[in-house]
């Protein structure tokens, strides 16, 4: 009897091994059949296809198809966006120190750094960057810019530009340098009388904790810091080690800050607080908004999950997935996604889901809608972002407003306006007279408003062509779509005060560069101004935090 037990347990634990082991080499065998057939199929192609293939941008297009199929933060890393992720993680890097974006097509310089090569030269934000050394720039290689401008240290590069008016080209010859990366943007007392320490931080590199530290300390250094509001809003994260060091300013030690899950769930990572926090008694307010990402969300679940502060805005972007970057070569890496994390309550605040009804995934860890609780047993949900403790929009309600935004004419108009008057100081400028100012260039650029009702006429425009209305009704109606569609300042004067604000922090940012424009932004900011009032109102603070 104890012989057949022996043998059936002998039996059952070799058939166990015998499985995982088989799981084991089911995956191998299956993952080198698939290369097998890929590696054929990309040979058959690059030697046989009717026209002459690059094998190296053959391949990177495959891998760029395979990664497609997972989710959008999974990439393959060439020498371009390799230059990218070592500024995100050494926190340098050799350029001109100026910001280039894309606007109405155009490469722009919108924003410039104190003190570096292409300020003290005389680039100018608005500037549009036609050539650099012997290449013409624009729309179609603007993912290319960043090889073009940066370089090292002591290298030089030629700029050639257009400036809004002035006629012709003008030419700058720009000596890279070491730039080092900062992450906040602006710190300081607002307003300017109060005891309130206002911190905007614009992404997560390798010194951001250092900074904070250093920002927190020259504030307490003037004087006693009351209550602090730390604006996250369009932060799009970077480095989980920063987050984690950010978050150490505001919360006591041997607090957990997030977890870290892998593909294994047993293999699971707490990250606690290891240093005494420096801002630990201040009332604090988190500021999110739909650009806030990532490492931002990590600091905005743990301050509020422990109850540390109050969260306001709108709802954060949902980003709850981690990356690792694995180096292929010398040159080449892949940007893996490799675990999720989870806020000190339990949450994954992973908003979208990019595996449900995806065949190349064998298992699927769907995020849920969950309730989840605070330290002071307040309700938090899962699997939709960090949802604001209290929901302040800070959108316009008129149309005209994001219009002229999204086609650039605050931002053209300024350029225009700072570089054909002498401005030194913007509070002496006469709002009526660059409202009409405004209102004349807009007339001059030939602007068309295409808001709301024009496209409602539109679609009425539509539909009346397709039933065939009679010749009267059609002349009635394009001629009151035509007034609609024409522009008109009575428009401009009905929303007069955010326009000039608009306008303002745009001749802020040319004058004071990003601490100005930041500045005049806060005086029309319902986000700030409902963060600001609840953190002086100590017991509705409380209140809402559950705190006895």
């Amino acid at each position: 009897m104890k012989l057949r037990l022996s043998l059936l347990l002998i039996i059952f634990i070799s058939l166990l091994s015998f499985g995982f082991l088989k799981s084991d080499e089911d995956i191998y065998f299956r993952i080198a059949k698939s290369i097998d057939i890929f590696g054929k199929v990309y040979k058959e192609i690059s030697l046989n296809y009717v026209d002459e293939i690059n094998p190296e941008e053959f391949m990177r297009s495959g891998i760029r198809g395979m990664l497609s199929s997972l989710d959008p933060y999974t990439v393959y890393v060439d020498e371009n966006m390799r230059q990218d992720i070592e500024v995100i993680t050494k926190g340098k890097y050799g350029g001109i120190g100026a910001t280039i974006g894309l606007r109405n097509d155009m490469i722009t310089v919108v924003d410039l750094l104190e003190g570096h090569s292409a300020q003290r030269q005389g680039i100018q934000i608005g500037d549009v960057i036609i050539r650099i050394d012997s290449v013409s720039v624009g729309k179609e290689n603007y993912e290319d810019l960043s090889t073009f401008i940066k370089g090292v240290p002591g290298t030089m590069v030629n700029i050639v530009i257009l400036r809004e008016g002035f006629d012709g080209e003008m030419f700058f010859s720009l000596i890279r340098e070491e730039i080092e990366v900062k992450n906040i943007s602006y710190y300081g007392f607002v307003p300017e009388e109060s005891d309130n320490a206002y911190i905007k931080m614009s992404g997560f590199s390798f010194a951001t904790g250092e900074e904070l530290k250093k920002a927190l300390l020259d504030l307490k250094s003037q004087k006693p810091v009351g209550t602090i509001i730390l604006d996250l809003r369009g932060n799009p994260g970077g480095l989980l080690s920063a987050a984690i060091d950010v978050t150490e300013k505001f919360i006591g030690k041997d607090k957990l800050i997030v977890s870290v899950v892998s593909r294994d769930s047993t293999e699971v990572t707490r990250y606690l607080a290891e240093e005494a926090p420096i801002a630990d008694k201040s009332r604090l307010a988190v500021l999110i908004d739909g650009g806030t990402a990532s490492a931002s969300e990590i600091v905005a679940g743990a301050i509020q999950d422990h109850d540390r502060g109050l969260v306001i805005g709108t709802n954060s972007f949902g980003k709850g997935l981690v990356q690792t970057v694995v180096n292929l070569n010398n040159r080449t890496s892949l940007k893996l996604t490799t675990a999720r994390y989870f806020t000190p309550s339990g949450r994954c605040i992973q908003k979208i889901d990019y595996a449900t009804d995806n065949k190349i995934f064998d298992r699927v860890n769907v995020p849920e809608t969950r309730r989840f609780y605070t330290d002071n047993k307040r309700s938090v949900w899962s699997a939709g972002g960090i949802v604001p403790d209290s929901i302040v929009k800070n959108s316009s309600e008129s149309d005209i407003i994001p219009d002229l935004i999204a086609k650039g004419y605050f931002f053209k108009f300024s350029s225009f306006y700072f570089n054909t008057n002498n401005i030194e100081d913007i509070s002496k400028i006469h709002k009526d007279k660059i409202i009409d100012d405004f209102s004349g260039y807009l007339q001059s650029s030939n602007y068309e408003y295409t808001g709301r009702e024009v496209k409602l006429f539109a679609e009425m425009k539509k539909l009346y062509i397709e039933d065939g209305l009679p010749e009267e009704f059609r002349r009635k109606f394009d001629a009151l779509y035509d007034s609609y569609r024409t522009f008109k300042k009575e428009r401009l004067l009905r929303n007069k005060e955010e326009i000039i604000n608009e306008i303002m922090k745009e001749l802020s940012g040319r004058l004071k560069g990003r601490e100005g424009r930041i500045i005049q932004s806060l005086k029309l900011d319902d986000q700030f101004e409902t963060a600001y009032n609840l953190l002086q109102n100590q017991s509705l603070y409380n209140n809402m935090l559950k705190v006895n």
